[in-house]
This record gives structure tokens, sequence and C-alpha cells, in this order.
């Protein structure tokens, strides 16, 4: 960990002189689901590059305890089209009685801030970075778009998301060492959709964007899993013989075995 937080720093002191940047790295870009995946821990970390006239004012602020850059990470998982559908009771019956289709949804997405992401980015600049979880969701279809009753969706699906952790708002996650170092530990769920996960990093002052770093973890199927899935759908036939075949050699032998117990 430190020789990698070393190589960042030289990395960082390389660039040319400019204005201050954020440079970042993963302790691994690649995730492999398996039948015994339970989820990953991944490490984000990275430096600060000042530029050269700030550091005075990086010395001031930090004799007097405060801080003037903030750092916002962003993992973003692939999209997907969702429907949400809204539940009423009808007739004593709960039942499904509405919907909304929405035709880009992150299927995951974390947030790891070194504060509370609307105390140190603007609404303004969320909206244009799309940097919280509700700006990334977009492409409500039909006549409600953009309506009060679209917002109600939209509300209604980070819910589910977050009480299934495919959602998560780390306030205060990341940890920002001499303004220089930063890093966060971001669990991923073990409900993870193949595909590259976006990852962003952010400098943030004074509640713009300054600087941004741009990265990805792959998350794919490995062994026997993907296997099967390419099966799937490259010879969905012969899929189709290999699980009846399955199904009859599970049932004989299932059979077999309660014989064998009532014989003994």
């Amino acid at each position: 960990m430190r020789a990698l937080l070393v190589l960042l720093l030289t990395l960082a002191a390389a660039l040319p002189a400019a204005a201050s940047e954020i440079v970042g790295a993963l302790s691994q870009n690649r995730v492999s689901l398996t039948t015994s995946f339970s989820g990953s821990e991944i490490l984000i970390f990275g430096a600060i590059r000042r530029d050269p006239g700030e550091e005075q004012t990086a010395e001031t602020d930090e004799a007097n305890g405060a801080t003037d850059y903030d750092v916002v990470i962003v993992i973003e998982g692939p999209r997907q089209p969702v429907a949400v559908w809204r539940k009423d009771r009808r007739a004593g019956i709960w039942m499904n009685v509405d919907s909304m289709a929405m035709a880009s949804v992150p299927s995951f997405y974390a947030v790891a801030t070194t504060a509370p992401l609307n105390q140190i980015v603007s609404p303004e600049t969320d909206a244009t970075y799309r940097i919280s979880a509700r700006q990334a969701i977009r492409g409500v279809t039909g006549d409600t778009a953009g309506t009060p009753e679209s917002a109600l969706f939209t509300e209604a699906l980070m819910r589910i998301r977050e009480r299934s952790q495919q959602y998560l708002a780390l306030d205060r996650w990341v940890h920002l060492d001499r303004d220089i170092l930063f890093r966060a530990n971001v669990r991923l769920p073990a409900n993870l959709t193949e595909g590259a996960y976006t990852t962003r990093m952010y400098l943030v002052q004074n509640g713009a964007v300054v600087s941004q770093f741009r990265t990805a973890i792959f998350v794919r199927k490995d062994g026997v899993e993907r296997w099967i899935h390419q099966l799937a759908f490259d010879q969905p036939l012969l899929y189709g013989l290999l699980s009846l075949v399955i199904a009859l050699v599970a049932g004989w032998g299932a059979s077999a075995l309660f014989r064998m117990i009532r014989q003994s």
C-alpha cells in the first residue's frame, strides 16, 4: 500500500505544472463472479497534485485545521432499463396498479466523499456531472417524464436499491491525509451485474469540480459459471438438453438414495 502511494505521488509530481489535479488507482480492477462469490472490497486511493502557487495556502489551511479540497468517488455499474411498479390495495388484495419505465438506470451506484455530498457539491455541479444517485437515474419514458409522479417513482427505486445495498451513500468515507493522499474502501455486494463499473474521482473546491480522473472495474463470470452462461446463449438447444439430463440424473439419484435408506 505504501509503495503504491509513493508511486502515485511520483506520478503526480511528474505532471506538467498547471491547476491542481487528481490522480487515482484501484487495488484491483477485475472481479470474478463464481458460485462462492460473496462480495468484494475495493481499495480506491490516489493523490492530489497541487498547483505550486497553492502549496503555501494549503500549509496555512492545514495549520488552522481546515482543508480547501474535497474528494468524491463514484462507482457506477452497467446501465439497464428498469420498470418500477406501484402496488395498491384493491378489493382487499395488494396488486400492481401502475408502472413507470426508466431507460437507463445504474445496476450499482456508490458515492464516497470526504464530507456530506450536499455540503461540498453545489446542485448545479451535481446536475452537470451527475454525481448523486438521483441525478444518475435518467431516461424516464412516456408522458410522465419530468412530472412529480416520475419523481415519486425515482425515489421509490432509490429506496429499493438502498435496502438491497445496490446504492450506497458513503459520507465521510474518503480519508484525506495532509490534503494530498486519499483512500476509501468500498464493498461491492454479491449480487453484481456482469460488465464494466466506471469509477470516477472528483477533486472539488467551493462546490465545483476542479479535476476528475476515470478508471474502471471489470466484473465477469469465471470458471464453470462463465461456460454455462455462454452455453445458454450460444447453444440454447444443447443447454436445454444438458439441463434435462442433469434433472433426470438428479431425480434418479434421489430416488435410489431413498430406496437404500428404506432398505437399511
